[in-house]
């Protein structure tokens, strides 16, 4: 049992029924009745192998990220190929388009886009039964509630990604942080195509390996979800982003570009 996209419309209605909506989601999780994980890692997709020293993301704690779309699908991707359920809160611009162009499991991803000031309160109430969620504060975070949600991760074995923003600040007792950078979009650059994705730098590093890690990918790669860029593709792509392209002439027909869903 559980809730999917078709209670999606219902959770994060404005005004003031916002806190109803929470008490239901509430009603919802606890018919789901997930039991603690036992695992102590929830997987990454192979293309950031590389980046955390034991491969996974930790369960029980936070992670701080870059606030890319892409990069929060990407993150999720893994674990939702593995049959676990997601959430997405205060994200209203993320697409489900885009989250099933990384290989999301729609029926298994849970949306609250706009929960107003009660996003912790919505993030707290997912944490009881879904092993991985990103969250966007809508506001910052007061330290006993921090403590109270830190507490309810490690008991349940979820594990939280939060989102960088002014608004909300550093995220207290983060276990370490995942950013994208560099990131630079394909297919257009010519004034004419199709949007095929985009390549870009993730490095990441946490407490007991401060020493950060990085590796180039594109997003989504050719077959979805991430692929990790080889040296020599790296430094061709950087070479052709970097010259400014030529006007096209003649009656070249222009290039056929692959239909992608990108994420930003």
């Amino acid at each position: 049992m559980g809730i999917g996209l078709d209670a999606v419309t219902a959770l994060s209605p404005a005004g003031d029924s916002r806190a109803g909506e929470v008490l239901r989601l509430r009603r919802e999780i606890s018919r789901m009745q997930r039991r603690r994980s036992e695992q102590k890692l929830l997987p990454l997709d192979p293309a950031y192998s590389s980046l955390l020293p034991e491969q996974g993301l930790q369960t029980g704690t936070a992670y701080t990220v870059s606030p890319s779309p892409s990069l929060i699908l990407s993150l999720l991707a893994a674990a939702s190929g593995k049959g676990l359920w997601c959430a997405v809160v205060g994200m209203p611009t993320l697409g489900v388009e885009a989250a099933a162009a990384f290989g999301i499991a729609l029926p298994r991803l849970i949306l609250v886009p706009d929960p107003g000031d009660r996003w912790l309160a919505a993030t707290s109430a997912l944490a009881e039964v879904v092993p991985l969620i990103a969250v966007q504060p809508g506001s910052r975070a007061r330290d006993t509630d921090v403590a109270r949600l830190s507490a309810r991760l490690r008991d349940r074995g979820s594990t939280l990604l939060v989102t960088e923003s002014p608004a909300s600040g550093a995220w207290p007792q983060s276990e370490g942080s995942i950013r994208l950078h560099d990131q630079q979009w394909l297919g257009i650059g010519e004034g004419w195509g199709l949007l095929e994705g985009s390549t870009a730098t993730v490095t990441a590093k946490t407490r007991h390996s401060p020493l950060a890690s990085s590796v180039r990918v594109r997003l989504p790669g050719s077959h979805g979800a991430v692929e990790e860029l080889p040296t020599e593709v790296v430094a061709e792509t950087r070479t052709e982003l970097t010259a400014l392209p030529a006007l096209r002439g003649g009656d070249e027909p222009p290039t056929e570009y692959p239909r992608l869903a990108a994420a930003g």
